[in-house]
């Protein structure tokens, strides 16, 4: 196999034909970090709990606010919005960060990730999900759009985008310093991807 090295030292690759012993791990999800985790809650028709993180999350626009999570494929909680409507985006703090790692497992359907990890919720204002108790903050959000995402050629991918407008902000009261939220204070955690 000929080095994928330039003249210059550089690496240039196309993302499907990767050369996989010279980069084992992504390098697509390294460059674009770090990105936030959306911990999201969500129920089931029939009202059994769903937590979930997800590492491709943001916000993306502030009129009205609105987030958006993509999943690699129809797990429970794209199912779950999908059909109530509603989920809420749970702030991962540092100190949450074993739970919020437990609570990445493929777990089976209907399993309560709130359980498994040791966690205990508490009620939203304004929409059905419970928020996880303790943290420092969370985003209420009505389904505005889901996406199930195309490549470049129109062909569809197995992603799935889910476009939530935040209805309610709930904070932590220790989290507010002069007006502000205290991202410092709240101990943000992010997606570093040293290993994607």
């Amino acid at each position: 196999m000929s080095t994928p090295f330039s003249k210059d030292n550089s690496l240039f690759y196309e993302p499907a034909n990767r050369d996989r012993d010279l980069l084992p791990h992504d390098p697509f999800k390294a460059i674009v970090a770090p990105r936030p985790i959306g911990w999201i809650s969500s129920l089931s028709e029939d009202g059994k709990p769903n937590l979930a993180p997800y590492s491709f999350f943001n916000a993306i626009c502030a009129a009205p606010p609105m987030v958006m999570f993509c999943s690699d494929s129809e797990k429970d909680s794209v199912a779950n919005i999908r059909r109530t409507g509603e989920f809420v985006t749970n702030y991962v703090g540092a100190a949450f960060t074993e739970a919020m790692n437990m609570t990445s497992i493929d777990a089976p359907h209907g399993v309560n990730e709130f359980e498994l990890a040791g966690l205990h919720h508490e009620p939203s204002h304004l929409v059905a999900p419970p928020r996880v108790a303790g943290i420092a903050a969370a985003l209420e959000c009505r389904l505005a759009q889901i996406v199930e995402l195309v490549d470049a050629q129109g062909s569809r991918t197995a992603s799935i985008m889910v476009i939530g407008e935040v209805v309610g902000v709930y904070i932590d009261d220790a989290m507010i310093r002069e007006g502000r939220f205290d991202a410092a204070a709240a101990g943000h955690l992010t997606r570093l991807d040293r290993k994607s």
